[in-house]
Protein backbone atom coordinates (compact mmCIF):
# COMPACT_ATOMS: atom_id res chain seq x y z
CA UNK A 1 0.00 0.00 0.00
CA UNK A 2 0.82 3.93 0.45
CA UNK A 3 3.73 5.30 2.23
CA UNK A 4 2.13 8.03 4.25
CA UNK A 5 3.46 10.95 6.89
CA UNK A 6 1.15 12.37 9.64
CA UNK A 7 2.28 15.75 11.11
CA UNK A 8 0.51 17.03 13.97
CA UNK A 9 1.95 18.73 16.70
CA UNK A 10 -0.34 16.34 19.14
CA UNK A 11 1.06 13.39 19.21
CA UNK A 12 -2.13 11.56 20.06
CA UNK A 13 -3.88 12.77 16.91
CA UNK A 14 -1.21 11.71 14.44
CA UNK A 15 -1.22 8.24 16.46
CA UNK A 16 -5.39 8.30 15.48
CA UNK A 17 -4.91 8.66 12.19
CA UNK A 18 -1.92 5.94 12.06
CA UNK A 19 -3.78 3.27 13.59
CA UNK A 20 -6.72 3.85 10.92
CA UNK A 21 -4.12 4.08 8.10
CA UNK A 22 -2.43 1.01 9.56
CA UNK A 23 -5.62 -0.84 9.42
CA UNK A 24 -5.72 0.02 6.01
CA UNK A 25 -2.20 -1.82 4.62
CA UNK A 26 -0.82 1.62 4.47
CA UNK A 27 2.81 2.30 6.18
CA UNK A 28 2.56 5.81 8.62
CA UNK A 29 5.20 7.63 9.93
CA UNK A 30 4.33 10.37 12.51
CA UNK A 31 5.93 13.32 13.23
CA UNK A 32 5.39 16.36 15.67
CA UNK A 33 8.56 18.51 14.66
CA UNK A 34 7.94 19.66 11.09
CA UNK A 35 11.45 19.94 10.58
CA UNK A 36 12.12 16.04 11.07
CA UNK A 37 8.44 15.38 8.98
CA UNK A 38 10.64 18.03 5.86
CA UNK A 39 13.65 15.63 5.88
CA UNK A 40 11.97 12.49 6.54
CA UNK A 41 10.04 13.54 2.82
CA UNK A 42 13.44 15.22 1.70
CA UNK A 43 14.70 11.80 1.88
CA UNK A 44 11.83 8.89 1.76
CA UNK A 45 9.49 11.21 -0.86
CA UNK A 46 6.37 9.49 0.89
CA UNK A 47 3.25 8.74 -1.53
CA UNK A 48 1.02 10.96 1.35
CA UNK A 49 1.28 13.84 3.57
CA UNK A 50 -1.51 14.33 6.22
CA UNK A 51 -0.72 17.71 7.89
CA UNK A 52 -2.24 19.79 10.76
CA UNK A 53 -3.02 23.25 10.00
CA UNK A 54 -1.55 24.38 13.29
CA UNK A 55 1.94 23.59 14.36
CA UNK A 56 4.72 24.46 16.96
CA UNK A 57 6.75 26.62 14.43
CA UNK A 58 5.30 26.49 10.95
CA UNK A 59 1.30 26.22 9.45
CA UNK A 60 0.15 23.68 8.06
CA UNK A 61 0.29 25.89 4.88
CA UNK A 62 3.88 26.68 5.15
CA UNK A 63 4.51 23.03 5.50
CA UNK A 64 2.85 21.89 1.99
CA UNK A 65 5.06 24.60 0.38
CA UNK A 66 8.06 22.82 1.33
CA UNK A 67 6.92 19.03 0.01
CA UNK A 68 6.09 20.96 -2.67
CA UNK A 69 9.05 22.16 -3.27
CA UNK A 70 11.32 18.94 -2.00
CA UNK A 71 9.25 15.96 -3.30
CA UNK A 72 6.38 17.16 -5.76
CA UNK A 73 4.59 13.97 -6.38
CA UNK A 74 3.65 13.82 -2.78
CA UNK A 75 -0.04 14.23 -2.20
CA UNK A 76 -1.36 16.33 0.74
CA UNK A 77 -4.19 16.15 3.10
CA UNK A 78 -4.67 18.83 5.14
CA UNK A 79 -6.14 18.65 9.05
CA UNK A 80 -7.90 21.61 11.09
CA UNK A 81 -9.96 21.18 14.12
CA UNK A 82 -10.70 25.38 12.93
CA UNK A 83 -11.57 25.14 9.40
CA UNK A 84 -12.21 28.41 7.72
CA UNK A 85 -13.36 28.80 3.82
CA UNK A 86 -9.71 31.02 3.35
CA UNK A 87 -7.53 28.38 4.88
CA UNK A 88 -9.37 25.49 2.53
CA UNK A 89 -8.44 27.73 -0.63
CA UNK A 90 -4.94 28.37 0.11
CA UNK A 91 -4.31 25.00 1.22
CA UNK A 92 -5.86 24.04 -2.35
CA UNK A 93 -4.36 26.66 -4.15
CA UNK A 94 -0.85 25.44 -2.88
CA UNK A 95 -1.25 21.83 -4.26
CA UNK A 96 -3.09 19.89 -1.37
CA UNK A 97 -5.52 17.40 -2.99
CA UNK A 98 -7.96 17.14 0.03
CA UNK A 99 -9.36 18.77 3.84
CA UNK A 100 -10.38 17.07 6.56
CA UNK A 101 -12.23 18.28 9.88
CA UNK A 102 -11.15 17.46 13.49
CA UNK A 103 -12.20 15.70 15.26
CA UNK A 104 -11.07 12.57 12.73
CA UNK A 105 -14.00 11.08 11.06
CA UNK A 106 -12.83 7.50 10.43
CA UNK A 107 -14.86 6.79 7.43
CA UNK A 108 -14.15 10.10 5.94
CA UNK A 109 -10.58 9.76 6.62
CA UNK A 110 -10.34 6.30 5.14
CA UNK A 111 -12.66 7.99 1.63
CA UNK A 112 -10.47 10.82 1.08
CA UNK A 113 -7.47 8.84 1.77
CA UNK A 114 -7.98 6.40 -0.78
CA UNK A 115 -9.36 9.06 -3.32
CA UNK A 116 -5.88 10.79 -3.35
CA UNK A 117 -3.92 8.13 -3.67
CA UNK A 118 -6.59 6.79 -6.43
CA UNK A 119 -5.10 9.47 -8.20
CA UNK A 120 -1.45 8.97 -8.08
CA UNK A 121 -1.98 5.08 -8.95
Amino acid sequence: MADIIVLDDVIDAGVVVKRILERKGHAVTVFTEEEQALAHVAKKKPDLAILDMKLKKMSGVEVLEEIGKRSPATKVIMLTGYPTLETARESVRLGACEYCVKPIDKDELERKVAETLAGTE
